[in-house]
């Protein structure tokens, strides 16, 4: 006899995990993108996750004070060239200096105290403790790092949701699973011809959210695209399918199809609440990304619902992302970019 709540409630653990797995890593990358422009993060930034940081001239203007001859720092950031540059409340942030203080570091704030110099046992300490706070600079991870944690950590969730409907029962079709060459054969042609259309819908909405201002965060799948055919190979035959087997089995079948066949809830409503989940695992792509996101989950909910199959949207959901990656990444076409202006 089926569990079913057993089963949902090792669903929601499942789900949860992930979520804050989400949020630590977007917070993790957020801190570093932060630390290496010294700025706040915006939706999408100039320099990409496989590019190198820009300089610090490129976030501030020179000034008659700034002679140009002082480096940034040891964690890349500008040191301001004299004291007209402290800040609003006349406090000076502690700072390290790599070379010996020059003749306007020896002079005074405005409020009169003196600049504090990388000789000062307590700014040392400060600047010691203060790499522990900052955040992963996304330069510093390789793709095949990236790429190795995400397929982990998507396959052994994956791992961990099929056997628990395993261990409590839960029928196949309560899933969209049936063993049928025809399901088979369905499944591969819906999927592809879905995941084709909500390929283009997807670009189309981004770029329209563009059109009006608002800007998306393509970083992650640039910190993810291969640069050789071994990475492509890995992720377009390893990586994709894992994270698209995975989500589909999560947001759809567990949370959609497992309560709508054993509680009998309206599918539409649970469709809303996965989808609302499954934008909200997405927060690294920003607010506009976790937007369309959404949207697109509803999207795949509803197919999941009209079909009763999770094997389409398992493909679907694939081609979306294999189509991003191939079109962006690897062809280098923006196709789409003709409606952001």
């Amino acid at each position: 006899m089926p569990q079913w709540a057993t089963f949902l409630g090792l669903t929601g653990v499942v789900l949860a995990l992930l979520l804050v797995l989400s949020h630590l890593t977007q917070s993790a990358f957020t801190d570093g993108a932060d630390d290496v422009t010294d700025g706040p993060a915006t939706a999408r930034s100039d320099a990409s996750a496989g590019e190198s940081p820009p300089s610090t001239d490129a976030f501030r203007e020179p000034s008659s004070d700034d002679d140009g001859s002082r480096p940034p720092d040891a964690h890349g950031r500008g040191r301001p060239g004299s004291a007209t540059h402290a800040s609003s409340d006349g406090e000076r942030p502690v700072e390290r200096s790599a070379t010996p203080p020059s003749a306007t570091d020896a002079g005074t704030e405005p409020d009169g105290d003196t600049n504090t110099d990388s000789s000062d046992p307590a700014a040392s300490a400060l600047d010691a403790d203060h790499p522990a706070d900052r955040g992963v600079d996304p330069d510093s991870l390789s793709t095949g790092m990236v790429l190795a944690n995400v397929a982990f950590s998507q396959g052994l969730f994956a791992l961990l949701l099929l056997g628990a409907a395993i261990y409590t029962a839960i029928p196949a079709s309560a899933l969209g699973v049936e063993f049928s060459l025809s399901y088979l054969e369905s499944g591969l042609l819906l999927g592809t011809i879905a995941g084709f259309g909500f390929y283009v819908g997807n670009e189309l909405a981004a770029a329209g959210a563009t059109r009006f201002g608002f800007d998306h965060d393509e970083a992650l799948r640039e910190l993810l695209s291969p640069d050789s055919a071994t990475g492509w190979l890995v992720l377009l035959v390893g990586v994709l399918p894992i994270i698209a087997g995975f989500e589909e089995l999560l947001f759809r079948a567990a949370l959609i199809g497992v309560p709508a066949a054993g509680y009998g809830v309206s599918p539409w409503l649970l469709a809303v609440g996965s989808s609302i989940a499954f934008a909200l695992g997405h927060g690294m792509q920003g607010s506009v990304g976790v937007v369309v996101t959404g949207l697109l989950g509803f999207g795949l909910a509803a197919v999941y619902i009209v079909t009763g199959s999770l094997l389409v949207v398992v493909v679907a959901h694939y081609f979306i992302n294999a189509f991003e990656f191939v079109v962006h990444e690897g062809l280098g076409l923006e196709w789409a970019e003709t409606l952001e202006g």
